[in-house]
């Protein structure tokens, strides 16, 4: 029997070996200094080290300048590279913010002297590749987005700490009330830190949507209202309202960045069509803006079409992609960057480890909570999350759902095309017709004909 021939993996591309960066420096970056090599014979130090002040940095700049350096490299320490990074871009140099584990030394001694020129070699040798950052509008843009999820996080916290003082008064409002931080909750709290203590009074405050009766709610309304416990929760209501306050000053600036961004220049594609009114209630910690329109006005597609995404999920995605997809040559590349493609170890010809590469990518990790999401959707994506669940379990599902979300993102951002969802019928019918044929060829193969069953319509 004629073995089959085994295929070889795509070898990798070695030509950038070929590709010397003669005008190179390498850069490490510390909190309270920061090393620099440049290439020997272009001063009388080819290591220099700097303090961080900004003073400071623009000698750092004007020194690579006099020594004629063109591109520099440096490793992402946190965040003290930022100030550094935005000075030498505005100066003109070819910067590359390099991941560390690509910087990774051999064994031996470790300083800060030769890990700048150990960066500065690797650059000179064309071995670096640079981290994706997107333009520096949408940067502030992400700073903004970043700054809103910091403000909701801490927010919650102290509806936690409302909730605390609740029960150490044996006021079980959260038994009655599906969320405190609603209409008739917070009416209630806020009356009971103004000093009122009366159940009948305190129920009155009960909008007509609440599941539960007036009685219900009075009764859960007794206990016993001690000063330390009345105290701290006059206080997390305060801290509520601080964070509350804020998080509208900050959608206040977002909504005037939007105006500020600039639209992508347009596609071949045809034109998408702007988001439909939303007429639902909704959700907690939404915008104080119309989002989804400010989102279309920045991508010029939208984004929540797509079953699954809302506007703040879709506002976080991208924020971190950003709108040009030209920095990604294919969607596998896309899918790559985000670590929701399969990252095989594989050594001797055998796989030794399978899964997907560990990352904090936020826009990830987006994807994968629009993808738990789509349980009870009967879109495509949703029948497709439940098909996977039912096979492999809820993690790959999740991975698998949220790398499909991936790649439709990439498709409709590229294009500047709308999202149509086909339904869960839809796709449950291309699948039954892929097994189908899949099944004529085994069977064919075998010397075999598949014939449906008399019945077999009735039973699909």
């Amino acid at each position: 029997m004629k073995r089959k021939q085994k295929r070889l993996p795509q070898p990798a591309d070695l030509e950038a070996l070929e590709q010397i960066n003669l005008d190179a420096a390498g850069i490490d970056v510390g909190a309270e200094e920061i090393y620099v090599a440049v290439p020997k014979g272009r001063d009388e130090q080819s290591v220099r080290a700097f303090r961080t002040f900004t003073a400071d940095l623009e000698r750092l700049a004007e020194w690579l300048a006099h020594c004629r350096v063109t591109t520099v490299a440096m490793e992402s320490t946190g965040v003290y590279w930022i100030p550094l990074f935005e000075l030498l871009e505005r100066r003109g140099f070819e910067v590359y913010l390099v991941n560390a584990r690509h910087l990774k030394n051999v064994a031996g001694r470790k300083s800060d002297v030769l890990d700048c020129q150990w960066i500065q070699r690797l650059h000179t040798a064309g071995l670096l590749q640079a981290s994706f950052r997107p333009s520096e509008a949408l940067c502030a843009l992400r700073a903004l987005v970043r700054q809103r999820e910091m403000l909701v996080r801490y927010r919650a916290a102290h509806i936690q700490h409302m909730q605390k003082a609740l029960q150490l008064m044996n006021v079980q409002l959260t038994r009655v009330l599906s969320d405190i931080t609603g209409v008739t909750g917070m009416k209630i709290i806020r009356a009971m830190v103004a000093g009122e203590r009366d159940g009948q009074a305190l129920a009155a405050y009960r909008d007509e949507r609440c599941k539960h009766s007036e009685a219900d709610i009075v009764a859960a309304l007794q206990g016993h209202y001690r000063r330390e416990h009345l105290f701290a929760l006059q206080q997390a209501l305060s801290l509520y309202d601080i964070y509350d306050c804020k998080i509208r000053e900050c959608d206040a600036e977002l909504e005037a960045l939007y105006r500020d961004l600039q639209a992508p220049e347009g596609g071949d594609g045809p034109l998408t069509r702007p988001p439909a009114p939303r007429s639902a209630k909704a959700r907690k910690n939404q915008a104080h803006f119309d989002l989804a329109a400010s989102l279309y006005a920045v991508a010029g597609v939208d984004l929540t079409q797509i079953d699954g995404l809302d506007a703040l999920t879709a506002q976080v995605i991208l924020s971190e992609i950003g709108t040009d997809m030209s920095k990604w040559p294919t969607v596998k590349h896309f899918a790559s960057w985000l670590g929701l493609c399969p990252q095989h170890q594989i050594t001797g010809g055998k796989i030794k480890q399978r899964g997907t590469a560990k990352n904090q990518n936020r826009a990830s990790t987006a994807l994968r909570v629009a993808a738990q999401a789509l349980w009870h959707s009967q879109s495509a994506n949703g029948a497709y999350y439940r098909r996977i669940r039912a096979k492999h379990g809820p993690a790959i599902a999740t991975t698998a759902t949220a790398h499909r979300l991936a790649r439709t993102i990439y498709h409709m951002l590229k294009n500047r095309v709308d999202y149509v969802d086909p339904g869960a019928e839809a796709y449950e019918r291309r699948h039954r017709d892929r097994i189908l044929q899949s099944l004529k060829k085994r069977a064919a193969h075998l010397g075999f004909t598949l014939t449906p069953m008399p019945n077999a319509a009735a039973v699909s």
